[in-house]
């Protein structure tokens, strides 16, 4: 299945999310920036409160698209031990584009979250959203995150995604949630019409729209 934009990707997934409509205990969190349009409409068709889990990828140098690992709010660091041993990437390395990354994320935290204060996710169900899933390694430092805080549940909704990735962050959550997970798969935006970079603007735009209809939580992990 290819999707026309981020928007009605989230408009199928939140249909396939039903259940968890007008539940009290049920928060959404997108993956900052492209989760957060899909994540959007995933809450507004819920009626669940919408915020960011801020994560970001450690890129390979010289071939930043692919990840080595991970970071995301609250000090979580992931790496992927293959990547590291394949391409021979040193300690320093790592502690470099790290310290790199940590700038970057907190710059988003502090641009899309502002002073908004904590909401415990303890004995929540949280539902973890972005615009798709190729090695899953945010989605990763992501769980890792949100687990921190002892959710009743966590669960991840995708519109599309690698198999493999699947069948890997299956163990880890108690539910996932893809609309297509297509093979060959090759990347997220091959299976979208229209798949610009979504800017720090339209993520504080909708977090914006997202609180007028409900109180936000923030994740000050």
């Amino acid at each position: 299945m290819r999707f026309k934009d981020r928007r009605f990707a989230g408009q199928v997934l939140a249909k396939e999310l039903a259940a968890y409509t007008n539940r009290p205990d049920v928060v959404v969190l997108g993956l900052p920036r492209g989760g957060v349009p899909v994540a959007f409409e995933v809450a507004k068709a819920l009626d669940a409160p919408l915020d960011v889990l801020v994560v970001r990828k450690l890129g390979v140098p010289n071939q930043e698209e692919l990840a080595m690992g991970a970071i995301a709010s609250g000090g979580v660091r992931i790496v992927n031990e293959y990547i590291i041993s394949q391409m021979k990437i040193s300690d320093e390395v790592i502690a470099r584009v790290a310290v790199q990354e940590e700038r970057e994320l907190d710059r988003r935290e502090r641009l899309y979250r502002g002073n908004r204060p904590l909401r415990d996710l303890q004995e929540r169900t949280v539902i973890l959203v972005d615009d798709g899933l190729a090695t899953g390694a945010t989605m990763w430092a992501a769980i890792m995150a949100v687990r921190k805080q002892q959710p009743a549940e966590i669960v991840i909704a995708v519109p599309v995604a690698a198999p493999e990735t699947c069948q890997e962050l299956k163990a880890e959550v108690n539910e996932i949630v893809c609309i297509s997970a297509p093979s060959p798969f090759h990347s997220v935006g091959l299976w979208y019409d229209n798949f610009p970079q979504t800017t720090d603007e339209e993520v504080c735009d909708l977090l914006a729209k997202a609180a007028k209809n409900g109180e936000p939580i923030s994740l000050g992990m």
